[in-house]
């Protein structure tokens, strides 16, 4: 076996090259734990390691160089360099690159789920996903949340309960309480659903007529999807149940996020929206998505699904898990119904003109008014919201803040030339509830 402060000297350099660490340095770390989960060649490797105040799991694979050249071509950042095991020198990388590797993940977390291919999917940036004959896809966990992870225990609940706009699961890999990875149906032909909103304001602005004439009119789908999101509500209630709002708990939550956020200086006019906040009947609190938008969601042939309920990943675990307002998923999305216009103007059309940005405005105000007239117009979701139209506007605000705050946060920190998006988003939300 390897030693494992080679390990921790190999993992201080390979961890910050990885999108799923967001680290950019790892001064302090410490293997915990080296388990083999295949002790013949080539050898697949669990390791938790302790890093950056968290713990995290790395999969290596183990192979003779001249195999692992083979393996890796083309793969630089997942190998993480020689190794001695067993008096053997050996290469060691991340084992998910390994087709044949990934075959044995598969089989530690679905036994039943049988597959002769894998491949790597390159989305995730907090995980790492594998999709299996184009049939199943199975998500690595890589930083470990002390019990339950929230993608995985919401997702089984909804399958449990009759809602058929998740994937369906197919079995789980656990340490104790802590879910190491899960799979999951593959959902063939899917195209999320920010994907299409751009493709559809793509249409738009090249044909510069109103969205409802414009021949890729997302609206409908927008419908579609607010009737969908109000039966996951209802599903999550019933799952999980329901208990009352603790909105000071969530205004203490939107301050701290607020305290993460130093790129914004103005701080009083959003500590206020969140103080009146502390004063409405908010009606029930409920398990929620957590972190809801166009790019979340999957459009099949069967209709809208509903992926990844991990929640944002900079806020704890245990904030995320904390029941909420169904108006903060709402919330969510209607963000990224702003999103979607200013990314389609970055992408198509670099000078856009004042008739462009009206377009844009235009599009966003449709899809708005769409997806809400579907959530609101569901049979039963009044149950989930506030009890008042002046409860529901000021709880839907003060989510919509506090999304565009932590927004605010990310861009500033990842895309620098963005953070105007959202920071015009916390002036027009303050504006409108003044």
């Amino acid at each position: 076996m390897i030693e494992r402060q080679e390990l921790a000297t190999l993992l201080k350099e390979h961890l910050p090259k990885q999108r799923w660490f967001g680290a950019h340095d790892a001064d302090d770390v410490r293997v915990t734990s080296v388990e083999a989960l295949r002790p013949e060649p080539p050898v697949l490797l669990q390791v938790l390691v302790e890093a950056e105040g968290a713990t995290w799991q790395v999969l290596l694979g183990l192979r003779e160089a001249d195999e692992a050249a083979t393996v890796v071509d083309g793969k630089a950042d997942h190998v993480l360099g020689d190794v001695v095991a067993d008096g053997r020198p050996l290469v060691a990388y991340d084992a998910t690159v390994d087709p044949e590797l990934a075959l044995c993940i598969l089989e530690r977390t679905a036994p039943k789920a049988q597959a002769e291919r894998a491949r790597l999917l390159g989305a995730d940036q907090s995980n790492t996903s594998l999709v299996y004959d184009e049939k199943v896809i199975l998500k690595v966990f890589r930083r470990l949340a002390d019990g339950p992870n929230p993608d995985v225990e919401v997702t089984r609940e909804l399958s449990r309960v009759g809602f058929s706009h998740v994937p369906p699961p197919l079995g789980e890999w656990r340490r104790g309480d802590s879910h190491l990875a899960v799979a999951a149906e593959f959902l063939t032909g899917g195209t999320d659903g920010f994907v299409l909103a751009l493709t559809s304001l793509r249409d738009l602005y090249a044909a510069r007529v109103e969205p409802e004439r414009a021949g890729g009119d997302f609206a409908p789908d927008a419908a579609r999807l607010g009737r969908i999101t109000a039966e996951m509500h209802l599903r999550l209630a019933e799952a999980f149940g329901t208990s009352a709002a603790d909105t000071a708990t969530w205004a203490d939550d939107m301050l701290a996020q607020l305290d993460r956020v130093p790129a914004i200086t103005d701080r009083g006019p959003i500590e206020a929206l969140y103080e009146r906040l502390r004063t409405i009947d908010a009606g029930p609190a409920i398990r929620v998505h957590g972190d809801y938008h166009l790019g979340q969601v999957m459009r099949t042939d069967a209709g809208w699904y509903v992926l990844d309920f991990e929640g944002e990943p900079a806020r704890p675990v245990e904030e995320r898990r904390r029941p909420s307002s169904a108006l903060r998923d709402v919330a969510g999305m209607l963000r990224s119904f702003h999103y979607a216009p200013a990314v389609a103007l970055r992408e198509y059309l670099h000078d856009a003109d004042e008739e462009v940005v009206a377009l844009g405005s235009a599009w966003e105000r449709r899809n708005v008014e769409a997806f809400l007239d579907g959530y609101l117009g569901t049979d039963g979701v009044a149950q989930v919201l506030p009890p008042t139209e002046e409860g529901r506007r000021l709880v839907q605000a003060a989510f919509e803040l506090d999304k565009a705050v932590y927004e605010v946060g990310y861009e500033a920190a990842h895309r620098p030339e963005w953070v105007g998006i959202p920071t015009s988003a916390v002036q027009r939300i303050l504006e409108a509830m003044r």
